[in-house]
C-alpha cells in the first residue's frame, strides 16, 4: 500500500503519534529478531523447513525419520521463579527452564521433541535482556535435540511493570505408534528408579520466595545451605535438568521402560499415580536417595511439613521410571552411562483404592 501526502494516514514529520509514542518500540523487535536467527540456526535438525522470519515454521516428519509417527504437544511456563531472574539480573537459565518445563514432559510419553517455539511478553522491551533468555531457550533446545523454529515477542504497556516479562514455552515431539508411553503392562512388582534432580527446577518458588523473604536472607549472599554456588540467587535458578537425550537413549537401549513420570508441580505424590493405571498403586522410600541440602533447609525455615514438601517438591528426583524387575539392573546401568544419577527408590503395588503412592520413611 501507498500513502500519499494527502492521505488523512500520512502525517506531516513532527506531528501525531506514534507506536514508540504508546511504549512500543518496533526497531527493538527487529533488532531482537537479529539477535535471535543465529541461536535459532544452531538448533536446526533433520526435518525443519525454512528459518525465523516467516508467518508459521514448516517441519517434514519424513525426514525426520518416522513412518507411523504420532504427534505429541506440551506447553508450560517457569512460574514465579522468574521473580528472582528479574530480582537479580540473572536470566539465562530461566530459558533453559522453560525448554524443560515442556520437553521434559514430552519424553515421558516415549516422544521425542521436534521443535519449540517461546511467547516472551513485557511492558517495555530490553533487547539484551530479552535475547539471554532466548540464548538460554536456544541452549535448552541445542541440548535436548530440539528446533528452535520461532516465536512472538509482545510489547505490552501497561501490562507488565518496568524489567517484569512473563514466557510461555511451546514443543511439539513425535514417537512411532508402538512406541508410546505409558505401556499397557505396568503391574505390580514393577520396579521404580529416581533420576537426580538438580535442585528445586521450576516448581514451588512462590512457597520459596516467601521462605526467603520470611528469613530476610539476600539473594546476593551466600546460601544458608552447602551449594557450590556462589549466592542464593545461582543457587534458586540452577535451571530444571534435561532429561530428553538420556531417556531417548536408554529406551532405544534397553526397550524395558514401561514408563516415566516428571516429577514437576505436585511433587512426588501427584505426579507418579498419571502414569498408573486404575488399582496399581506404589511404595516410595524416601530414605533410598540423599536429598540436596536446599529441602532441608526449606523443610527446617517454613517450617514445611513432610508431606507438603512432597507433594511440592522433587525432593530430589526429577524423573521417576519404571521397568520389570528383571530389568532394572541393566536399565539402571544404561541410565548411569548415558550420565544420569540414579536410585532404587521403591516399587508398584496393587491397591484397591486406584493410583495411591504409600510413601515410606
Amino acid at each position: 500500500m501507498t500513502i500519499t501526502p494527502n492521505s488523512p494516514s500520512a502525517q506531516a514529520p513532527g506531528t501525531g503519534l506514534n507506536y514508540a509514542d504508546a511504549g512500543v518500540s518496533i526497531d527493538a523487535g527487529n533488532a531482537l529478531v537479529g539477535r535471535i536467527k543465529p541461536l535459532a540456526a544452531k538448533t536446526a535438525r533433520p526435518g525443519v523447513m525454512g528459518g525465523i522470519g516467516g508467518f508459521g515454521a514448516l517441519f517434514d516428519l519424513r525426514a525426520a525419520g518416522y513412518t507411523d509417527p504420532i504427534l505429541i504437544s506440551s506447553t508450560d511456563g517457569v512460574g514465579t521463579k522468574l521473580k528472582l531472574a528479574q530480582e537479580t539480573g540473572l536470566h539465562y537459565h530461566v530459558g533453559i527452564d522453560l525448554v524443560a518445563m515442556c520437553v521434559n514432559d514430552l519424553i515421558v510419553q516415549g516422544a521425542e521433541p521436534l521443535f519449540f517455539l517461546d511467547y516472551f511478553a513485557c511492558g517495555a522491551l530490553a533487547v539484551d535482556e530479552a535475547a539471554e533468555v532466548i540464548a538460554g531457550i536456544a541452549e535448552g533446545c541445542e541440548r535436548s535435540g530440539c528446533a528452535l523454529v520461532g516465536g512472538e515477542t509482545a510489547e505490552m504497556p501497561g501490562m507488565y511493570g518496568p524489567g517484569e516479562y512473563d514466557l510461555a514455552g511451546f514443543a511439539v515431539g513425535a514417537a512411532e505408534r508402538d512406541a508410546l508411553l505409558p505401556h499397557g503392562n505396568i503391574g505390580p512388582g514393577d520396579i521404580l528408579l529416581g533420576l537426580a534432580s538438580d535442585g528445586c527446577h521450576s516448581n514451588g518458588f512462590s512457597l520459596i520466595r516467601k521462605i526467603v523473604a520470611r528469613m530476610g536472607v539476600g539473594l546476593g549472599e551466600r546460601p544458608p545451605f552447602a551449594s557450590p554456588c556462589a549466592t542464593l540467587a545461582e543457587a534458586l535458578l540452577t535451571p530444571t535438568r534435561l532429561y530428553v537425550r538420556p531417556c531417548l537413549s536408554v529406551m532405544r537401549e534397553t526397550g524395558a521402560i514401561k514408563a516415566l513420570a516428571h516429577i514437576t508441580g505436585g511433587g512426588l505424590t501427584e505426579n507418579l499415580p498419571r502414569v498408573l493405571p486404575g488399582g496399581v498403586g506404589a511404595e516410595i522410600q524416601t530414605g533410598a536417595w540423599p536429598r540436596p541440602p536446599v529441602f532441608g533447609w526449606l523443610a527446617a525455615q517454613g517450617p514445611v511439613r513432610e508431606a507438603e514438601m512432597l507433594r511440592t517438591f522433587n525432593c530430589g528426583i526429577g524423573m521417576i521410571v519404571v521397568c520389570a524387575e528383571a530389568d532394572a539392573g541393566r536399565v539402571s546401568a544404561s541410565f548411569t552411562a548415558a550420565g544420569e544419577t540414579v536410585f532404587p527408590i521403591g516399587r508398584l503395588i496393587a491397591h484397591d483404592t486406584g493410583r495411591d503412592v504409600v510413601v515410606y520413611a
